[in-house]
């Protein structure tokens, strides 16, 4: 019989990542863009106080082990207090995005069974038009002082910090089990209702624990890291948690995450690291080129969420000199599951080549598995050629959907329903979503690909490409195209650039000029409302 190891067993905790960041980095701060008044600034040892009271508070609200708290909140210090004082104390943190369709945010606030719902006063006239239709919430608060919290029509709205007044910030963390459900994020609903993703404590520290290796984002306490990943997405890619772990003094955006806003708060408060979806990024680049400006401390940025540009990744790196860790994951997936990871071998070749690796989204972290299969179920070969189903499974991978009777795995994996290939070295390459990728003539054209060699057209802001359906070939590609500011050019220009640089069946029969693209709650095109307007113009 195999001995056992005779070491001992506590369990990973929530609470534990706030007990540590408190003892080890007490002094470490946490700065945080208010929607109302300057920067509020305090430490770790702070953050700790009043989540502990603020776990207070929730006792005295009536909630007991495994009710729901739910948020509808902008980065910043009252939600990350949120963040330990719910998960901490037994309870269940759901942030909600409160960029989905009213409908949508109801559903999942009944769905979740949240008891009380924390907003901040932004989202008011939202909480004006839900509140009516979620009987099950008995609390409603504003993360705010009584002075800015503001009169809802038919609501009874309380101020945070009147809650925690009278809390003393001595709290017992329970000694929880780390299988136990710590925080609630719902899938963004495309298509149907949105679906509930139940992180363990166990999950959430462990992929916070990945945020801190060298080859993810490095997060340690030289670090000053700014999540412009909303903490109501993935739980901010749980880098609210890393740099507690890490120690790295963290910086919250609050409302304004327009380019001008941002460059601003990364200068004066010296961002080192930094994280978010291509968008973002590219309003940032915008606003910096047009200002003639610079970045002083930025030394890297994690992208997901959709690939980024190989023109805006040169771009960060030669003209700006921020290294873009390209990366792959889900709400399934806690997060990072894959990152760009470049070897010394890497960093020596010429800047294109490393350009077109860090485009791929990279090798699994520790911890995570990932697998291409056919239509089957037959699993590729890792030649950097064979596409399929990307299929994963690992420490902090989803079993199944809240509340959902059944498994959602396949054989014991996740599937993703991204097209991907992985090479010989094990370097994953999403080539597209199963519903977004074209199938023109009885061939694949990648919609992600095409996107990426129109946007390193210079005049080009942002592009989406969509499949729309032609008589004559199944399907043909359409490009819809942001032109940036000044940008004079025609479609005929834009065509001819494409047709240098990909396969000539794949250049779009046309190319539609619009004023902006719809992007989602996480930052994403909304590929299906393009579908639903554009879908017939090939055969009108």
């Amino acid at each position: 019989m195999q001995p056992i190891g005779k070491m001992m067993d506590r369990p990973l905790l929530i609470s534990a990542i706030l007990e540590h960041g408190a003892a080890q980095f007490g002094q470490q701060e946490v700065v945080s863009r208010e929607t109302h008044g300057p920067l509020h600034r305090y430490t770790f040892s702070d953050l700790a106080k009043r989540a502990k009271q603020f776990a207070n508070a929730l006792q005295h609200l009536g909630l007991r082990p495994g009710s729901v708290v739910g948020s509808i909140a902008w980065n910043n210090y009252r939600h990350l207090e949120a963040y330990y004082a719910v998960s901490g104390s037994g309870l269940v943190m759901h942030t909600c995005n409160p960029r989905l369709h009213p409908e949508q945010l109801i559903y999942i606030i009944n769905h979740a069974e949240d008891e009380v719902v924390l907003f901040d006063s932004t989202f008011a006239p939202l909480i004006k038009a839900v509140a009516s239709h979620c009987p099950r919430v008995k609390h409603w608060v504003c993360l705010s002082e009584a002075a800015h919290t503001p009169a809802v029509e038919g609501v009874k709205v309380q101020s945070y910090e009147e809650l925690l007044a009278p809390q003393a910030p001595v709290f017992e963390w329970p000694d929880l089990d780390e299988k136990s459900g710590a925080a609630l994020c719902y899938t963004s609903g495309t298509t149907g209702n949105p679906k509930g993703v139940l992180y363990s404590h166990r999950a959430i520290t462990l992929s916070a624990l990945s945020d801190c290796l060298p080859g993810v984002l490095c997060i340690s306490a030289q670090e000053t890291v700014l999540p412009v990943v909303p903490m109501f997405h993935i739980n901010a890619w749980c880098l609210p948690y890393a740099s507690l772990i890490g120690g790295a003094k963290l910086v919250l955006p609050g409302p304004r995450l327009d380019g001008a806003s941002l460059h601003e708060l990364m200068e004066t408060e010296k961002v080192t690291v930094s994280a978010g979806v291509p968008t973002i990024w590219m309003g940032l680049i915008q606003h910096v080129e047009q200002n003639n400006l610079h970045f002083t401390t930025m030394r890297r940025t994690g992208v997901g969420g959709s690939a980024m540009p190989r023109a805006l990744i040169a771009k960060f790196s030669d003209v700006y000199g921020v290294e873009v860790c390209h990366g792959w994951g889900m709400t399934e997936t806690t997060a990072v599951a894959t990152m760009s990871n470049l070897s010394a071998a890497d960093m020596a070749l010429p800047a294109q080549e490393r350009h077109d690796r860090v485009a791929k989204q990279g090798k699994s972290v520790f911890g995570v598995e990932i697998k291409v299969v056919d239509e089957q179920g037959a699993t590729l070969p890792r030649d950097g050629v064979s596409q399929g189903e990307l299929m994963v499974r690992g420490q902090w991978i989803v079993e199944r959907y809240h509340k959902a009777e059944g498994s959602a795995l396949v054989n014991g994996w996740f599937p993703t329903g991204d097209i991907a290939t992985i090479s010989p070295e094990g370097v994953m390459q999403i080539k597209d979503r199963t519903k977004d990728v074209i199938k023109s003539g009885g061939e694949w054209i990648s919609s992600i690909d095409l996107e990426n060699a129109a946007a390193a057209h210079p005049g080009v802001a942002m592009a989406a490409v969509i499949g729309v359906a032609h008589p004559k070939w199944d399907e043909r590609p359409l490009l819809l195209v942001v032109r940036k500011p000044q940008a004079e050019f025609e479609k005929q220009e834009l065509l001819d650039f494409l047709a240098g640089r990909v396969a000539k069946w794949w250049v779009p029969d046309d190319v539609v000029f619009v004023d902006s693209l719809p992007v989602g709650g996480t930052g994403k095109v909304q590929k299906n409302e393009l579908r639903q307007k554009y879908g017939s113009i090939f055969s009108s």
